[in-house]
């Protein structure tokens, strides 16, 4: 086991497996060797060998290691990434996946989801200014073409690793809203200290590619997949108080929904 050091801090750990955690393979047996290596690194995963946020060797190394070719190791890494168990990140290496957040289809936010679920949230505010409301925007908020919306962009972390881009509009009486509040917090406590009430909403989910700039910002491929969800977000009188247009990194975040028979 190593830690690697840069720039004076601690960097994400690189954890190498022993040989003997290899003993068992198979070589001339009927269940392929990538088959074979996913399964042992899935089982360090689970009990702990391989924690949350650690890095595993590179693949030529493991390779090097193992006697084995690059794409056999290769494609056992990618079984596990597809599992998402895994995830490869330019420039830092093949991580094992600090928390898949599961979100029910419930009137909360990613920052209360991520608090439920045992990780630290936190966000880095991207944009935060007075826009003219597109012709989109005025119909999520009821507000006439035109007129001047608050608009946010965040990126949110959770154990800081990037999961989504939230971009949200919200009326113009929100205009005094603090950036560092809006740091700070998740969206809806700031909303609720100012007395507002979110009873409601309509959302769609959805999925399309990341652009490259959303791709250098949440660490993944360019032109990679992305869930999408838009919302738009009504209070106890029914007035919408906020329309967002959210991508998530589909490897750490996924909705969930229970589905009953009439």
């Amino acid at each position: 086991m190593s830690v690697s050091i840069e720039g004076g801090r601690a960097a994400s750990r690189e954890v190498v497996l022993p040989l003997s955690a290899f003993m068992a393979l198979e070589r001339s047996g009927p269940i392929p060797l990538y088959f074979q290596i996913a399964q042992i690194i899935e089982r360090a995963i689970a009990d702990g060998r391989l924690p949350a946020g650690s890095r595993l060797e590179n693949e030529v190394a493991l390779g090097t290691r193992l006697g084995l070719s690059r794409p056999t190791i290769r494609r056992a890494i990618q079984e596990l990434v597809d599992k998402g168990l895994l995830v490869r990140r330019r420039g830092i290496g093949t991580q094992v996946v600090h928390g898949h957040v599961t979100r029910g289809l419930e009137l909360t936010s990613l920052y209360d989801d991520l608090l439920q679920s045992g990780q630290k949230p936190s966000t880095v505010v991207l944009s935060m200014e007075t826009v003219e409301a597109s012709a989109v925007v005025a119909e999520h908020l009821a507000v006439d073409e035109g007129s001047p919306v608050v608009h946010l962009r965040r990126l949110r972390k959770a154990d800081d690793v990037p999961v989504s881009i939230l971009e949200n509009w919200l009326p113009a009486d929100f205009a005094d809203l603090a950036e560092q509040d809006i740091a700070d917090h998740g969206l809806y406590q700031v909303l609720r200290s100012r007395g507002v009430t979110m009873r409601v909403a309509k959302q769609r989910i959805g999925a399309r590619r990341a652009t490259p700039e959303e791709a250098d910002q949440l660490g993944v491929e360019r032109g990679g997949a992305l869930l999408t969800m838009d919302r738009t977000a009504f209070d106890s009188s029914g007035r919408a108080v906020e329309f967002g247009r959210h991508c998530y990194r589909p490897d750490l975040y996924s909705f969930e929904v229970t589905l009953v028979e009439k």
